[in-house]
């Protein structure tokens, strides 16, 4: 949300959730309908459905790319982590291709010159690209500058802006009216061909789909654009920007306004000076550890069935809200995929909380393998690896998922602390941390506590653990303590 929400911020269908799809519905039955039957073979209404399908899988893959390579945390350009508030923000990145379905529905209704329109028809290409190059670019440079003014930007485009670290779909989240304001500007190429007579439903489509292209590529957080092409054709760095470019755009905001074509920036003196220095470095790699950002808390969990590899982030959003709900015979290439990849553990999510740079890595492995003796074996090479990585990368805990604690020796990973009594990394598990939270809200003047639990749960055992340490006296209304347990409240009660 914009810091000064302007008017039609909100998308129209903002409350529909998913079922915003139903409003493309009826046109779409209608010209599929009608080229089916032979009614009327408009191509451009017909391909209208076939390509929001596409472009919806399409955006997807650069989704899971992008934030495969985020969590990896080499190849960035902007070494910080995705806020969980981005996470949320960003959401709602289908509605631009909605509207764009619905304004072409509309285009067709409309206007006479759109429908009928032939499959091909390569003049159009030349069309399309220079009154891209001229209008459409012009028109947006000048129009994203008057962005940045403090009225509309507090009002609209600050919503943009508060993604630091883009991802691809970052292009594409703005507020409702700023949208709009973007589809007058690139349907000017469509209106063109249409009026000269040389618009065909391929090139239109063509033309879509490479504005979803550049639009994802440059809001990357890691270079594709590698330099030997500019080198080899030196004009292009005037015609096509990189993820580089434009991620100076998103930390400095005062530089690198063009669309896709730096060349505007050249041309009115808002080129960032450090553009092609960050190009370079992004590219060879060149981070000093000082540049790297650390890791506080790693959160090593595993898979259970095929269809858990649904909870990762890395592939669809809404399947990984109701992993359940989705068909299991859609996991099983992905479980193939884990096994021939499964060699180490990956991270799945990089994500930052308040201060805290938090991490989830997955043990490429599922519930029947931990039951063999073989397998948990084999895990607990995987579980011991992860820890010494955790502690090179800088991580102060690490969190154990279920099966990994039983794994680790009783859940509190005695078995690597016993291999590494010098480890740094605290491993905990969720009673550790539940435990954690109960002992902050004690206060530190009490000498007594009451433990309305059963005393010999795991969970009365760590907390009777950590509050004899404090030399605090413990008391519970139901069974009695194990006798270590026991035994400790007694040694550290007396002393």
């Amino acid at each position: 949300m914009a810091s000064k929400p302007g008017y039609l911020t909100d998308w129209p269908w903002k409350n529909l959730g998913n079922h915003k799809y139903a409003l493309v519905a009826p046109w779409a039955t209608l010209s599929t309908y009608r080229f089916v039957t032979g009614s009327d073979l408009d191509l451009l209404a017909f391909l209208v459905l076939p390509v929001l399908l596409l472009r919806l899988l399409y955006a997807q893959l650069w989704i899971t790319v992008s934030r495969y390579h985020t969590a990896r945390s080499k190849h960035r350009i902007v070494n910080k982590s995705l806020d969980f508030d981005q996470v949320d923000r960003e959401s709602n990145w289908d509605d631009p291709i909605i509207l764009t379905a619905l304004v072409l529905y509309g285009l067709q209704a409309a206007l006479p010159m759109a429908r009928g329109l032939p499959w091909w028809d390569s003049r159009g290409l030349a069309v399309l690209f220079l009154v891209h190059a001229g209008p459409v670019e012009l028109l947006y440079y000048w129009f994203h500058r008057a962005l940045h003014h403090h009225c509309l930007y507090s009002r609209y485009h600050s919503h943009h802006h508060a993604s630091i670290v883009t991802e691809p779909i970052t292009s594409v989240i703005h507020p409702f009216a700023e949208e709009v304001a973007y589809f007058a500007i690139f349907v000017i190429p469509l209106l063109v061909t249409m009026a000269t007579g040389t618009a065909s439903a391929s090139v239109i489509n063509a033309y879509i789909l490479y504005i979803d292209s550049m639009n994802y590529l440059g809001h990357c957080n890691f270079e594709l654009v590698p330099k030997w092409l500019f080198d080899a054709f030196p004009p292009l760095k005037y015609l096509m920007y990189t993820p580089s470019f434009h991620s100076l755009h998103h930390t400095q905001f005062r530089t690198n306004y063009s669309l896709f074509m730096p060349l505007y920036d050249y041309m009115y003196g808002t080129l960032d000076a450090s553009t092609d220095h960050l190009h370079e470095r992004a590219l060879l790699r060149r981070k000093s550890k000082e540049e790297e950002e650390h890791v506080d808390v790693v959160h090593l969990t595993h898979l259970t069935t095929p269809g858990s590899i649904f909870h990762q982030r890395l592939g669809f959003a809404s399947l990984a809200a109701a992993p359940l709900a989705a068909p299991a015979a859609t996991a099983w290439p992905l479980v193939a995929l884990t096994s021939l990849l499964g060699a180490t553990t990956f991270r799945s999510e990089a994500n930052r909380l308040r201060e805290l740079n938090v991490e989830t890595w997955v043990v490429p492995r599922f519930t029947s393998q931990y039951m063999t003796k073989g397998g948990a074996n084999a895990v607990s090479r995987l579980i011991e690896r992860a820890v010494s990585d955790a502690e090179a990368s800088g991580a102060r805990v690490l969190t154990l998922g279920l099966l990994n604690q039983l794994v680790c020796g009783q859940g509190y990973g005695e078995l690597y602390i016993t291999r590494k009594p010098n480890l740094k990394t605290k491993i905990v598990d969720g009673t550790n941390l539940a435990a954690a939270a109960v002992l902050h809200m004690i206060p530190e003047a009490a000498n007594a506590v009451l433990l309305l639990a059963n005393a010999n749960d795991k969970m009365s055992y760590v907390l009777s653990l950590a509050l004899c340490e404090r030399e605090i006296r413990v008391r519970y209304t139901h069974a009695t303590l194990k006798l270590d347990t026991l035994h400790m409240t007694r040694t550290y009660v007396r002393s």
